[in-house]
């Protein structure tokens, strides 16, 4: 008798926005040319931002660290990096990276009033079902004179298709990784960080066209390999899809 055929579980099939999608995407954390290879070119262009510290051991926290995408991009520049997510398997990744490591909510952060020099929330609060509690927390965590910077989508139907409609059709963005409805209104955000005494300036970004289409097209062709040189984010007119914010809290 012949033995039967094993059977193959389906992946689960989870809502949008659902975390423990990054579990079962734990391996593409820090995979060349994975599904999270846009959070390398996003985090690099947001440590971009950060200047180095103005005292040793100046604390940074990284809320929405992931498996610390941000961390090579800091080295050097003197920072304790603390890193806050939700998901243990992509924390035990940021561990390896140097990270300081708390398992939290973005919104309920485990951390004390001021402590920071700088927080960063990058591709956070798109994911935050209460994106205002999330600046609250981020805000409070920040000293006087403290940096917040921070990349997110905007709430706009050409945020939606370009991100969701677009996006998560092709290699670059797992399907079902963001809700539209969370997508997180520019002009309002400005305001909320004011409420809390950082006053933040945005700009457009957007992944440069040429460096893109060939890392596209190297996925496509089943290459999986670092490339001599990933996409660089640039500044563009528009905020109306992928924005930047920079802001420092008032003394």
């Amino acid at each position: 008798m012949r033995d039967a055929a094993p059977v193959s579980t389906p992946p689960r099939v989870l809502p949008p926005n659902d975390p423990r999608q990054y579990d079962d995407l734990a391996g593409e954390w820090w995979r060349p040319g994975g599904a999270f290879a846009m959070l390398h070119w996003l985090a690099r262009a947001r440590a971009a931002l950060v200047p180095p510290a103005s005292e040793p051991d100046d604390l940074l926290v990284d809320l929405g660290c992931g498996a610390g995408l941000l961390a090579p991009h800091l080295a050097g520049k003197g920072y304790r990096h603390v890193g806050v997510d939700l998901t243990r398997s992509a924390l035990d990744q940021a561990a390896e990276h140097g990270v300081t490591v708390v398992q939290g909510d973005a919104t309920a952060v485990p951390l004390p009033d001021g402590c920071a020099a700088v927080v960063s929330a990058g591709e956070l609060l798109e994911h935050v079902p209460d994106w205002r509690r999330a600046v609250a927390e981020a805000c409070r965590l920040l000293r006087p004179g403290g940096l917040l910077v921070l990349d997110t989508l905007n709430d706009t139907l050409l945020a939606r298709l370009v991100a969701v409609e677009l996006g998560e059709r092709l290699p670059t963005v797992p399907r079902g990784i963001h809700d539209p409805r969370l997508f997180v209104d520019a002009r309002a955000l400005v305001a909320e960080c004011a409420r809390h005494g950082v006053a933040l300036r945005l700009r457009g970004i957007r992944p440069e066209l040429g460096g893109t289409l060939t890392w596209l097209l190297r996925r496509l062709s089943g290459a999986d390999r670092p490339v001599r040189t990933e996409p660089r984010i640039v500044p563009t007119w528009s905020t109306a899809v992928l924005y930047q914010g920079r802001g420092h809290r008032s003394g």
